[in-house]
């Protein structure tokens, strides 16, 4: 058909009800606006409790406690002149701190049967800090553990029972974790504490 015919019968009107049927479009129901939920405010973050800063008093009281665990309360006021009352406050307030950590007897290893003391260096992976040091708190005989700077990672002091079980702590248990990467053996000739231990006492936080 030419291009005239075909406009003219475009344009010819169409009597109602014979053309073709006009597709409905489908209403779209409107969601119901879902409420928002009020936000739940957030506890500001809690700052870490500064350290209480010692005053001589409690400072003598930590040294006598670090020189003899078992004083009593009574022998601990007499030497830093104070009553029982504050003696024994002062402590349970030193305790609550975390300034003191608690009450432990202080051994001598060679008369214990741990002949061999030694500090041991570590080189490790990057980033293993935490890892490596639970595996050395299993380690038997392991007393110190830090994290240090310098040209290695990490100072671990053993006390065993003698140079061949040391051998075997290092060659086996130490250079088969997996995040060591290198150790070095300082051999404890002699150690000398320097906390004057002072006279036996009663136990612990006693009245008496």
């Amino acid at each position: 058909m030419p291009d005239e015919q075909m406009a003219a019968a475009g344009s010819a009107p169409v009597p109602p009800g014979s053309g073709p049927a006009v597709p409905q479009v489908p209403q779209v129901a409107q969601a119901t606006p879902v409420p928002q939920a009020t936000p739940v405010p957030q506890a500001p973050p809690v700052a870490p409790v500064p350290p209480r800063t010692l005053d001589p008093i409690d400072r003598s009281i930590v040294r006598l406690l670090q020189a003899d665990g078992r004083a009593s309360i009574r022998s601990v006021a007499e030497q830093v002149h104070v009553s029982r009352a504050n003696a024994y406050a002062r402590i349970n307030r030193l305790i609550d701190d975390g300034v003191i950590r608690g009450f432990t007897a202080r051994v001598n290893h060679e008369r214990a049967g741990q002949g061999a003391s030694a500090y041991i260096t570590l080189k490790i992976v990057q980033n293993s800090w935490r890892t490596v040091r639970e595996q050395l708190r299993e380690l038997p005989g392991a007393a110190h553990i830090a994290l240090v700077s310098g040209d290695f990672d990490v100072l671990l002091l053993v006390h065993t029972p003698d140079n061949r079980t040391l051998r075997e702590l290092v060659l086996t248990r130490l250079q088969s974790i997996p995040e060591v990467l290198s150790t070095r053996t300082l051999l404890v000739f002699e150690e000398t504490d320097l906390l004057d231990p002072g006279p036996a006492g009663g136990p612990a936080l006693t009245e008496e």
